[in-house]
Order: C-alpha cells, then sequence, then structure tokens
C-alpha cells in the first residue's frame, strides 16, 4: 500500500436536520473529543444543505447503509448512527467516529480522504448507499 499524500474532499450533501443534529452533538462532543467533534464540524462547515426532502437519493445520511471501499481493498457494508446506537458487531458505526465522519454525505461513486485516529491517511469509496427506512 503506497503512502497517500493527497488530499480528496468531495462536495457533500446534508438535509438541514442532519446538519442540525450532528452540529449539536459536535459542539456538545468538544470536550470529550476535541479532534472528531473538529473533523465532524469542518464537514458540517464545508456540506451543502438542503431542505431533508431535497437530499438526493444514494446520499449517506444519518440511518443509512453504504457499502465502501478502503484504500486496502477491503469492502465494509455499514449504517451510519449517533453514538449511543453505535454495534460495531452488528455493522452499525457513530457518526463520531473517523470513518464515520468521512462517510457522512457521500454518494455512491465519491471518494475522500480521511484520518484513523493515529492519523495515518486512507481514502474509501463509496460503492452503494441504502436510504434509511422511512419513519
Amino acid at each position: 500500500m503506497t503512502d497517500i499524500q493527497n488530499e480528496t474532499l468531495p462536495a457533500i450533501v446534508l438535509s438541514e436536520a442532519d446538519h442540525e443534529m450532528l452540529n449539536r452533538l459536535a459542539l456538545a462532543s468538544l470536550d470529550r473529543s476535541p479532534e472528531l467533534s473538529d473533523q465532524l464540524l469542518g464537514e458540517l462547515e464545508r456540506a451543502r444543505i438542503v431542505a431533508d426532502s431535497e437530499v438526493p437519493a444514494g446520499v449517506a445520511r444519518m440511518g443509512s447503509t453504504i457499502r465502501y471501499r478502503t484504500d486496502a481493498g477491503q469492502e465494509h457494508t455499514v449504517t451510519l448512527v449517533y453514538p449511543a446506537e453505535a454495534d460495531i458487531d452488528q455493522g452499525r458505526i457513530s457518526v463520531m467516529t473517523p470513518v464515520g465522519t468521512a462517510l457522512i454525505g457521500l454518494a455512491a461513486g465519491q471518494s475522500i480522504t480521511w484520518r484513523d485516529r493515529a492519523d495515518k491517511r486512507h481514502v474509501l469509496t463509496v460503492l452503494e448507499v441504502t436510504s434509511p427506512a422511512a419513519e
């Protein structure tokens, strides 16, 4: 595997509701998890915000199931959830993890560079997004 030198930050889209809830979560977590909070706040800042009903199909949002490939060639399928709902054994990852923060707002075909907890760069590519079930 080669060392990843360049940052890839594609355009992302978030619903107004997700943006508001994630902003509250990131601000509330600043004391406990400043690095992850800063990463999430950075994603929220660069996102294009749209009405909840205007989020394009196939965009990763809270509750979406996302299949992605890593720069190491591994494929994973996860559901993006809030920290209290996270359960890695059931494939539910928190948006307050480096991968969760990287996935929010991406669509199939997009790639992003993200940093793990050891500050190593990785690239993931979204292969498929399944929207959350209607509530």
